[in-house]
């Protein structure tokens, strides 16, 4: 019997460890996990802070709200809200068609503007990289008390006096204390409104280029030196060398900042249908700000899918 056990004893020491290596996760298995419990954390916070949200505002523009003890009262109308946004409130439709415009008047510009800077900036000189810290400056600062210094709106976040001293660097009218400085008085107000329009879109200009200019930068980066030598072997100048070589290369990148360039104009918060959204569901109009803004998110949709189709055509990607 003692022989019977030591080889019981024996034949369960042997079998433990193949028992226990079936319990052991693989290093693959285990970043594997990992992964998934890093993604797990961000699906449940997309899920309950986003995706739940946006899937209640869809309902809310379809019902006529009203807030309850306990909730939110809703009735069904339909397309109602929709239909009364388009027909029966005029600023909701004046003021998208003149963002519809505004938009499609700067994008160009913020455009052009970021390719000719990016191409500045990419060049070897003294300060370079001051240079390229000035331009992106405002993306950094670009938060709340700083957008309010300059629109010398101080007092409404809190901080009251001084705000008009502060804001005066960046006002428009500057150009007309210029041009009295300079002697030159009693301009047309014609005249006037125009280099007034032309400053202040200069500003904007800069103000809204910096996420551009370090895109465009890093396609401008990516060109292969090689290619402009053999460029220049061949005698091709400099701006044959942008035509043929450059653009169609950061062409791609240049679809993204015009995509960047139309969804950051469309959601400013300072533009008038944002503004007139969010003023409606201030005064407890859930479902019809919701509405508002579901119509706006389509025709956001719409024009960013006709910019991508037509854009597309012209678009060089390169295939290894």
């Amino acid at each position: 019997m003692s022989k019977e056990k030591t080889k019981a004893v024996q034949t369960s020491e042997n079998a433990s460890p193949a028992k226990q290596k079936k319990h052991v996760l693989s290093y693959e298995k285990r970043k594997g996990l990992y992964g998934y419990g890093f993604i797990g954390l961000w699906a449940i916070g997309t899920i309950y802070f986003f995706i739940a949200p946006l899937i209640m505002s869809l309902i809310y523009s379809f019902n006529e709200t009203e807030v309850k003890v306990g909730g939110m009262g809703m009735k069904w109308i339909g397309m109602k809200n929709y239909v009364n946004a388009f027909r029966k409130d005029q600023d909701y439709t004046l003021a998208l068609v003149d963002m519809l415009k505004n938009t499609a008047l700067r994008t160009p510009l913020i455009i052009i503007f970021s390719i000719f800077i990016a191409l500045v900036l990419n060049q070897k000189f003294k300060g370079r990289t001051f240079a390229r810290a000035v331009f992106f400056l405002p993306v950094i600062i670009a938060t709340g008390p700083v957008m309010d210094i300059i629109n010398g709106n101080m007092s409404t976040g809190g901080y009251s006096g001084g705000s008009e001293q502060f804001s005066t660097m960046f006002e428009a009218n500057l150009v007309d204390q210029l041009l009295n400085f300079l002697g030159i008085y009693n301009i047309s107000d014609k005249l006037s409104n125009i280099i007034n329009s032309l400053t202040t879109d200069i500003f904007n200009l800069v103000w809204n280029s910096g996420i551009q200019i370090l895109l465009i930068l890093a396609a401008l980066q990516g060109i292969s030196p090689a290619s402009k030598e053999a460029a220049q072997m061949e005698g091709a100048t400099s701006w044959e060398f942008f035509w043929k070589i450059t653009l169609p290369t950061i062409s791609p990148m240049i679809l993204a900042c015009v995509v960047y360039t139309v969804v950051d104009s469309f959601v400013d918060p300072g533009n008038k249908v944002m503004t007139i959204v969010l003023n409606k569901s201030t005064n407890w109009q859930h479902g019809y700000s919701a509405a508002m803004a579901w119509a706006y998110f389509a025709i956001i949709g719409v024009c960013l899918g006709i910019i991508v189709a037509i854009l597309n055509k012209v678009i060089y990607y390169e295939v290894e």
